[in-house]
């Protein structure tokens, strides 16, 4: 054990590093240098940054995400398995009963609305697109249930069409925390991110931060002391 006296004196406050006044007054240039650097830094930090839905293909990637909505992945992945195996295809899923639905994602909530968007989407994949997910962005915002960021996590984890940026609870709060928007909007965050990521990361970078989100930066304890952009963060503090 080191003496008490030998020991390093913990720093507290801001490490070194960008301010949050720094932050505000960067150019749109310097803005882009530092989240090139960031997104260099978490794809070494999360080399296997991935969607955590279980998916086989575009159709269970689309369905998964529909019940993620105000639901943990974990438990949207507890219950997909058996929703797949009972109903495998669009075309099954468009017959499907919705009280039979209801009760397979009741533990996701809001089951009834989320069985009714099933059902939806498995008549219209069936009969709009003879039974394949479409690979646009116009097309999926058709379907029920079928939101722009349900859309960007198909189109670039199923497809991998950079079309837009996947904003969810965990890239708001990075995407802020780390001063490269100062939108609470998704679609304003989105379009901020959009200018400042290679069009060619987009997918990526929601990924990571998501990775990141969920083991480092979290919502009520951020491990600041951990985080490998910490120096680059104007809200970090150690």
């Amino acid at each position: 054990m080191v003496p008490r006296a030998e020991r390093p004196e913990r720093r507290r406050g801001r490490p070194p590093g960008i301010t949050p006044g720094q932050a505000r007054r960067e150019s749109a240039r310097a803005r882009r240098q530092r989240t090139g650097e960031i997104l260099a830094r978490l794809r070494r930090e999360h080399p296997d940054a991935h969607t955590a839905l279980d998916h086989r293909d575009a159709f269970e990637l689309l369905v998964a995400t529909i019940l993620s909505a105000q639901c943990t992945d974990k438990r949207v992945n507890e219950v997909t398995p058996a929703l797949f195996r009972r109903f495998p295809t669009p075309r099954d899923l468009a017959g499907a009963s919705l009280a039979e639905l209801e009760e397979l994602v009741r533990t996701t909530g809001f089951y009834h609305n989320k069985a009714r968007a099933l059902l939806g989407l498995g008549q219209a994949l069936v009969t709009e697109h003879g039974g394949k997910v479409p690979a646009s962005m116009e097309e999926l915002r058709r379907l029920p249930g079928v939101g722009r960021k349900t859309a960007n996590v198909v189109l670039g984890n199923a497809f991998g069409q950079n079309v837009g940026v996947v904003v969810d609870t965990h890239v708001q709060r990075l995407s802020r925390r780390l001063g490269l928007t100062a939108e609470t909007d998704p679609e304003k965050i989105e379009r901020d991110l959009m200018d400042l990521v290679p069009q060619r990361d987009w997918t990526q970078w929601s990924n990571l931060l998501i990775a990141h989100g969920r083991k480092v930066c979290q919502a009520r304890r951020p491990l600041c002391g951990s985080c490998v952009v910490a120096d680059l963060c104007p809200s970090a503090e150690i």
